[in-house]
């Protein structure tokens, strides 16, 4: 019995496992297409919905074409991307989408405050390289991927006013203006309060943990290892209200491009104020409970900070109540409830 020469045999190899490539190639490309028609006869079946509906009652705001068509690529898009640079995993891909289709179809400006700011800006933000050695990595997500649980601890509250958003005045832009929108105002403040709270609590995690200040607990103001939860710095309050800030810039300017009649209503400046307020007090509420409920503790075998307790764990600070996530979604509510009703007593009048 002849043997085959090991180069036939590593030819045959060789063209099986670039024929086995290209299929996945195939496969992967073609998996794209039938979910992105699938998305977009969905997404032409609820607006078909919507317009019987608007039809029939004669009261319902109809959803045009084009929104839901905007609403269903553009979140698509930078969903893809996020997953593709690795920022997110297969279901934080999706849970991105959900959420970016709720909040582009209810209104543009909700739209760019957390597309842009979260799958873009903040993207690279949680790609800054740490210096410091005795910081767990997986505790702040920092060159991670991010999991459908985070983007709805981040997003969850957003999407969920968006709904309430466009039951109360349907989907559309609207300035805001407590003498005209009450309800819709308060809606549109509550959502920019959640996105600016979690942008400033993000930029203050990760900005203020790049830097080489040992920050201080807020409980106690004694300084603890970097990465602690409710370690505060400067430099982090400070990054906290310039990404507020940013959140309120973004929705500015989405009122300046989108609503039509800003001419005859309340000025639309104390937006980008009280986002940075959001930013700032989203930051801080975030600190003190994670001082107080979420664990902390120095790992005396490998000199780096942990969120849960172990035999080598020296207790820093907090109980083992709440996680990371938890967190997030507490302080988004609370800054969601409170900034309207700062806002309502101090917003200037059309």
């Amino acid at each position: 019995m002849t043997k085959k020469p090991a180069s036939n045999c590593l030819g045959l190899s060789m063209i099986l496992f670039s024929w086995d490539d290209s299929n996945k190639d195939y496969f992967k490309m073609m998996t794209n297409i039938i979910i992105l028609s699938v998305l977009i006869c969905i997404s032409l079946s609820f607006w078909i919905v919507s317009m019987t509906a608007s039809t029939y009652y004669g009261t319902l705001r109809p959803i045009s074409p084009w929104r839901w068509l905007v609403s269903i690529l553009i979140p698509l898009i930078i969903a893809s991307r996020g997953f593709k640079k690795k920022s997110l995993d297969h279901s934080g891909a999706i849970g991105g989408l959900v959420v970016g289709f709720i909040l582009t179809v209810a209104n543009y400006s909700f739209f760019r405050c957390h597309l842009l700011f979260f799958f873009c800006v903040l993207s690279r933000i949680l790609h800054i390289k740490i210096p410091h050695k005795n910081l767990c990595l997986p505790f702040l997500y920092i060159g991670g991927q991010r999991t459908w649980v985070q983007v709805f601890c981040n997003g969850g509250v957003p999407a969920e006013l968006a709904l309430l958003y466009m039951i109360e005045s349907g989907p559309g832009e609207i300035p805001i203006d407590f003498s005209k929108q009450y309800t819709a105002s308060w809606m549109c403040l509550s959502l920019l309060g959640a996105l600016a709270c979690c942008a400033g609590d993000t930029w203050a995690s990760e900005i203020g943990t790049a830097m080489s200040t040992e920050p201080r607990l807020i409980t106690t103001w004694e300084k603890v290892p970097v990465g602690t939860n409710g370690g505060i710095t400067l430099v982090g309050l400070i990054s906290s209200l310039l990404g507020g800030t940013s959140v309120g810039v973004a929705y500015f300017i989405s009122q300046l491009m989108f609503v039509n009649d800003l001419d005859i209503s309340a000025p639309q400046w104390p937006i980008i104020v009280f986002g940075g307020m959001a930013g700032l007090l989203g930051s801080i509420t975030d600190s003190y409970l994670g001082a107080t409920m979420q664990y902390s503790g120095l790992d005396t075998s490998t000199g780096m900070v942990v969120n849960h307790q172990t035999k080598d764990a020296k207790h820093i600070s907090g109980k083992p109540i709440l996680d990371n996530n938890a967190v997030n979604l507490f302080s988004s509510v609370v800054i969601a409830l409170l900034l309207p009703g700062a806002a309502w007593g101090f917003w200037p009048r059309g």
